[in-house]
């Protein structure tokens, strides 16, 4: 079910609606034109390029996803990985990788796989989202502070180069970041200035009075990257060789799956926010369709942009005309205003990003979670921070997937019991010897051992193991109980199952168990299973 669509049907397109989306369409457009050109700086494309992204993004993804309050552009997130691509594959090989984890975003809509994105554990989330926040810190104090270009390819290097040279800043282009970080921060502080958008007064007030007074020093748009072009580019099919295409899979790959945790993150969000239920396949589609349509007009990677979507529904954002809006304001801008942004220090857009790496990294949560939660999950956020930080992104949350899986099947098999069960006091005592154990837990490979170890605890003559405890079964268990009936015949102890439903009987009929036992051993409880000894040893 496509946005557009979801609220045709809900009546949102109605002109009693126009206004109040409208209204939020402008202010979220106001909000996004500083971030965007902050997002594409800084990975590391020309600032034009993230106004284009958030054109394309903003208006498909909120026609064709599955938010009608999603606002989509360039993001924070995807810093570290989209300037990874540009250093290693060009500007061309990015926008090539964009295109692959487009088609792939819609590969997952249409296989319908937006509900296993909400499998990723929280610490998982929390570890990479608050490492890409120190790295996106960290990469912007030569702009912050007017350092040399940063040599080295890993963290550390560039860490270490950064504080060596911190001594040698420019005290002009420092001035201007502290004097542009104290703007955005301010409507936070004054009440007056409350419903204006921080960054947008600190490029507005820096960019004036860099116009004002020129100074050399300061490093702009302009003098960077030269005046930003009017319009929208003639859309372009990029180079798509098969040499070009094979060394992207895996990047493209990393942007498909950030961008996916990105996007449904953000319309969990927006659900909240709005009271609205948002259609998890659909929101991958046009996440997708988004990122393929995105390169062919020059721009990058897009996702839902929590913080964008969450001033647009604060301001009245009920559908997805507040998407279209806010992409025709930057449409806008640079058909008009784009000979402005010639002033625009790169040291403001520095200080904006500094407080999106602060949002981003969530540190009270991080905080709270390595306090109160279990040792094992504080464990996982902080190497998968550290991964992330030091190592790779995908290292990273591979990583920490794993080892959140590893913990839980432990505490899966922990919790796993087989545990003795009371003989009734009708069984007469000169008969066989009887043991009955029930299974408290799934049969799953990883709880193998307490079943074989019960199996072998005790002799017995007759063994009876009742499965009315055990939800599921898998192969891996269903082969060892086998194994451990053909050993019991071999000692000459019968053994007789009861109590399994009737997806764990196809299974063991499947398996070839149900005919090793034959069927007077296998009854639907233990009352028939003992009364089913009774009969044998009359």
């Amino acid at each position: 079910m496509f946005a557009a669509r979801e609220a045709w049907k809900a009546g949102l397109w109605a002109p009693r609606h126009w206004a109040g989306n409208i209204v939020a369409g402008l202010i979220v457009g106001v909000v996004a034109l500083p971030l965007a050109m902050a997002f594409a700086i800084a990975s590391g494309v020309k600032p034009e390029q993230g106004l284009y992204t958030a054109i394309v993004a903003g208006v498909v993804v909120s026609l064709f996803g599955g938010s009608r309050t999603q606002i989509a552009g360039p993001t924070g997130a995807f810093i570290v990985i989209l300037s990874g691509i540009v250093a290693e594959h060009g500007v061309a090989g990015l926008q090539l990788a964009t295109l692959m984890a487009g088609l792939m975003l819609c590969a997952f809509g249409l296989a319908r796989l937006g509900g296993v994105i909400r499998y990723i554990p929280l610490p998982v989330i929390l570890g990479f989202t608050a490492g890409i926040g120190i790295i996106i810190w960290v990469g912007q104090w030569q702009a912050f502070f007017g350092l040399p270009a940063v040599p080295g390819q890993f963290f550390h290097e560039k860490l270490w180069f950064l504080l060596r040279n911190l001594p040698n800043l420019d005290w002009v282009t420092t001035a201007f970041g502290f004097g542009s970080l104290a703007l955005v921060l301010l409507p936070r502080r004054v009440s007056v200035l409350r419903r204006v958008p921080g960054p947008l007064l600190a490029l507005v007030a820096a960019t004036l009075l860099q116009g004002l007074c020129q100074f050399p020093q300061l490093a702009t748009i302009g003098s960077t990257f030269g005046e930003l072009p009017r319009g929208l580019p003639m859309p372009q099919w990029p180079d798509s060789g098969l040499d070009r295409i094979v060394p992207l899979i895996g990047p493209a790959f990393t942007i498909a799956l950030l961008g996916a945790i990105e996007s449904l993150l953000s319309a969990v969000v927006s659900d909240n926010m709005a009271g609205t239920r948002h259609d998890s396949n659909a929101e991958l589609f046009g996440q997708g369709l988004a990122n393929v349509i995105s390169p062919l007009f020059g721009g990058i990677a897009a996702t839902g942009a929590i913080a964008r979507t969450a001033t647009s529904i604060r301001s009245g954002g009920t559908a997805p005309l507040a998407g279209v809006v806010h992409a025709l304001v930057l449409v806008l801008v640079l058909l008009v205003l784009a000979p402005l942004a010639r002033n625009i220090p790169l040291a403001t857009l520095a200080a904006i990003l500094f407080v999106v790496a602060w949002n981003m990294s969530e540190a009270h949560r991080v905080v709270r979670l390595v306090r109160h939660a279990p040792r094992a999950d504080a464990v996982i956020l902080g190497l998968t921070l550290l991964l992330t930080v030091f190592a790779d992104l995908v290292v990273a949350v591979n990583i920490g997937i794993v080892l959140s899986v590893l913990h839980f099947l432990r505490r899966m098999a922990a919790s796993v019991d087989v545990a003795p069960v009371a003989i009734p006091d009708a069984v007469p005592e000169n008969g066989p010897r009887i043991r009955a154990l029930r299974v408290r837990g799934p049969l799953f490979f990883a709880a193998v051992e307490p079943l074989r170890a019960a199996f072998r605890a005790e002799p017995a003559d007759v063994l009876i193991l009742c499965l009315d405890q055990a939800p599921f079964a898998d192969a891996t268990a269903l082969q060892a109980l086998d194994d451990e009936i053909a050993a019991a015949h071999v000692r000459g102890m019968r053994v007789i199952l009861c109590g399994a439903d009737a997806r764990i009987r196809a299974k063991l009929n499947r398996m070839g168990t149900l005919s090793r036992l034959g069927g007077r051993d296998f009854q639907p409880d233990l009352a028939a299973a003992l009364d089913a000894v009774g009969r044998a040893a009359g």
